[in-house]
């Protein structure tokens, strides 16, 4: 599970990262930056498969179109790589709505015994990394509001973070970036992309559990 993260840079510093802008308008909206503790229902930067050129502010907690009550969203925060081809939700914007999710940070508990400790995993090699994200869109049935959503894919872990947890964010190495948001790439080629970031780029360390 990935339910908290952190993204501590300003606007510039991301636009220069992925050579992309964000909205003016989002961000006076919005203005989530910097956040060194996100939470799901937050409002999150993301690039998605259909808009590559911008930076869109959508809220963590996928919503699907079908759904009837927005608070489902709280339950699918994170969609497991095992089960994208499989279940309803995912299936079908595994293929035409893919996002990538930056972060600098996220947040893992290591559980011993009753005792259960934060770590902040980052990655060495890079100050933003790219989580790979499945994102869809949802209209409020009593007033037509249009609600834009994500979910993060979790993978198994790396060498590093089985000491931590079971599972990890599916960080996209850096040259797999475009390739996830190429809207011609098909499903079971993007599923490829899906593997354990290396250990040897990432690093973790202990936290006050004020985190949570």
């Amino acid at each position: 599970m990935c339910g908290r993260s952190s993204l501590t840079k300003v606007e510039k510093e991301i636009e220069a990262h992925f050579h992309a802008t964000f909205y003016s308008e989002e961000l006076e909206r919005y203005n989530p930056l910097p956040n060194y503790n996100i939470a799901p229902t937050q409002m999150v930067p993301v690039i998605t498969s259909t808009d590559t050129q911008h930076l869109h502010i959508y809220r963590w907690g996928l919503i699907p179109f079908w759904a009837k009550d927005k608070r489902i969203g709280a339950k699918m925060i994170n969609a497991r790589v095992e089960s994208l081809s499989e279940k309803a939700a995912f299936k079908k914007l595994l293929t035409s709505r893919r996002c990538i999710v930056p972060m600098d940070g996220f947040y893992e508990w290591k559980t011993d015994g009753k005792i259960k400790t934060p770590f902040r995993i980052v990655t060495t090699d890079q100050e933003i990394f790219s989580v790979a994200g499945l994102w869809d869109i949802w209209i409020v049935p009593d007033t037509g509001e249009i609600i834009s959503s994500f979910t993060v894919i979790t993978i198994h872990p790396n060498e590093m973070m089985a000491k931590i947890h079971d599972r990890m964010p599916a960080i996209l190495l850096p040259e797999n970036e475009k390739l996830w948001l190429d809207p011609d790439l098909k499903s079971s080629d993007a599923m490829q992309l899906l593997i354990p970031y290396p250990s040897e780029y990432m690093n973790a360390y202990e936290v006050s559990a004020k985190v949570n």
